[in-house]
């Protein structure tokens, strides 16, 4: 059977689910790439910006005010040493004029534009203007000739130079407090611009997670929603269902393999239901069968044997009636006649008991075989006693089956051991059971003439005989009907062709048909005594016609 698969050139334009998640992937990378670049981006501006406000201008403006000191105390120590003459006064000048340099070159390393820088010469330019001008003139000729020599004008003219310093000073603080604004202001921009971008960067995350979510909602998990839908109700039982589920290649592939594999789950079912009916008309006809079966086990039992009866004895009449007209043929003949009707009537006897076995059977009970083996030698007393035989019964478990055909089974064993015994010696017949690999083993062993391993298949087949029928008498249905009890109850049984001494069958039942050891005690006292009556009119039914 065959199973149609759709055309495969509408999905390659599909991708499958691992493209998907590869696309995926690779956006998600992408986006973290870009976003990295951007924020690390801003972050160095922002970084910069802050540097520089802290390490130039902040910096800057210090060393302006130091630049700012040093000045005021040139001019600090300028006055003092033309008023009083003393050149401990004039330190001060000398340290600030040292200073003076060193803080103009960290200033101009400093000065973030051209607005500082100009100050700072304009500054330099009027301090210098007013040390040539005034300064080292008026220490020149305080030196030479005291400070009388400094008139009030040259002082106040000196005042008024040095106030131009100081505005100059005014206008370089200014310059560096103009930077410093700038410099905050481009701060708290690429601040603004820095977290701005973090929840740019933080926004395009969220969107392209709802977006891939979204898309693989739409794309794989939907898919993979329907299918799991569809394959739960072609579990439950509804196989019509169809299952188609769309979605990337992958998965439509596998709703296609899906569909096939309903398809031909209804197709078997059409098939099992087809199977059914035909099962279910065939268990109505052997039904049928069975009842005609035992319509004619009845006929069998009662109408065919009535027959038989009336003649033999009508045989036998005719032999006693008219014995003096007869001469020795004849006799022979009604003989022979009469010997056929028995044997004829036997025969139906024993084939009655092997179609019940297997067909009519009673309520499975527990019970001890040393017990079932006492009944079988009981029925067999008097060809035990006609025969001397000796025999030795093992210690056998305790079994759940038919009482009724275990007393069968053991009794045709048995029975076969005393009849084809060997002419020159007593029957030994020795029964014994093992346990092996959760089974019981069970052994019938006779010292009797033996089976040819040729024959260990043949023998366990209805009607078989090894011998003529005026060797030993039977009508070859004992071991038959022992493999047909056996199997009823879930063993076997076999020749053991590497026995040369005799014959030995060997019986394996499974074990659920035997009973615990720990409970076969328990159960063997009560066991000879559970055998109901219809149990002792059957084993004594059979013990008169049931060996071959």
């Amino acid at each position: 059977m065959t199973t149609e698969t759709p055309p495969s050139g509408s999905r390659k334009s599909r991708w499958s689910a691992q493209t998907w998640f590869n696309v995926v992937l690779l956006v998600m990378t992408l986006l973290l790439g870009m976003s990295a670049i951007v924020g690390a981006t801003v972050l160095q501006n922002a970084a910069s910006a802050s540097n520089r406000l802290i390490d130039h201008i902040s910096a800057g403006r210090l060393q302006a005010e130091r630049l700012q000191a040093t000045l005021l105390n040139q001019e600090t120590g300028v006055r003092g040493f033309v008023i009083t003459g003393k050149e401990e006064f004039l330190q001060p000048y000398v340290d600030g004029r040292r200073d003076e340099i060193a803080v103009s070159a960290q200033i101009e390393r400093l000065a973030p534009g051209t607005d500082p820088l100009r100050a700072l010469e304009e500054v330099a330019r009027l301090a210098a203007e007013w040390r040539a001008r005034y300064a080292e003139p008026m220490i020149a000729s305080v030196r030479d000739e005291g400070p009388e020599s400094v008139s009030a004008e040259q002082a106040e003219a000196s005042k008024r130079s040095f106030d131009a310093v100081r505005k100059g000073l005014d206008a370089q603080n200014a310059a560096w407090a103009h930077a410093r604004e700038v410099a905050r202001a481009d701060l708290e921009a690429a601040r603004t611009v820095r977290d701005a971008t973090f929840f740019g960067i933080l926004a395009a995350f969220l969107v392209t997670i709802v977006t891939v979510a979204v898309l693989l909602k739409i794309a794989v998990f939907g898919p993979l929603a329907r299918l799991r839908e569809a394959s739960r109700r072609v579990t439950m039982g509804d196989f019509a269902h169809h299952v188609d589920t769309g979605g990337p290649a992958d998965l439509a592939e596998l709703a296609d393999d899906m569909e096939a594999m309903r398809r031909r789950i209804v197709t078997e079912l059409e098939e099992a239901r087809g199977s059914r009916l035909q099962i279910a008309a065939q268990a109505e006809e052997l039904k049928r069968s069975n009842a005609e079966l035992e319509q004619f086990a009845y006929v069998a039992s009662h109408d065919l044997q009535e027959p038989l009866r009336k003649i033999a004895s009508f045989c036998q009449m005719l032999q006693q009636r008219y014995a003096p007209q007869l001469d020795e043929r004849a006799n022979t003949y009604i003989d022979f006649a009469v010997d056929g009707a028995k044997r004829m009537q036997v025969l139906i006897n024993e084939l009655l008991t092997f179609s019940r076995v297997g067909r009519i059977s009673r309520e499975p009970v527990e019970m001890d075989l040393n017990d079932v083996v006492d009944r079988a030698l009981t029925n067999l007393s008097a060809g035990v006693e006609e025969s001397e035989a000796e025999i030795e019964v093992g210690d056998l478990p305790t079994v759940v089956g038919d009482r009724t055909q275990f007393v069968m089974l053991w009794q045709n064993l048995i029975g076969n051991s005393l009849k084809f015994r060997d002419p020159g010696r007593a029957p030994r017949i020795g029964i014994a059971s093992e346990r092996l690999d959760g089974e019981v083993r069970l052994t019938v062993t006779d010292n009797g003439i033996g089976i040819s391993p040729n024959f260990a298949d043949k023998i366990f087949v209805i009607f078989q005989r090894l011998h003529q029928r005026d060797a030993y008498e039977g009508t070859g249905i004992g071991l038959a009907l022992c493999r047909k009890i056996v199997e009823q109850h879930g063993g076997t049984i076999r020749l053991d062709t590497e026995y040369t001494e005799g014959a030995r069958f060997v019986i394996t039942l499974p074990a659920e048909v035997v009973v615990p050891e720990r409970e076969a005690e328990a159960v063997g006292e009560t066991g000879g005594e559970a055998e109901d009556e219809s149990g002792r009119e059957g084993s004594a039914e059979i013990a008169a016609g049931t060996v071959p």
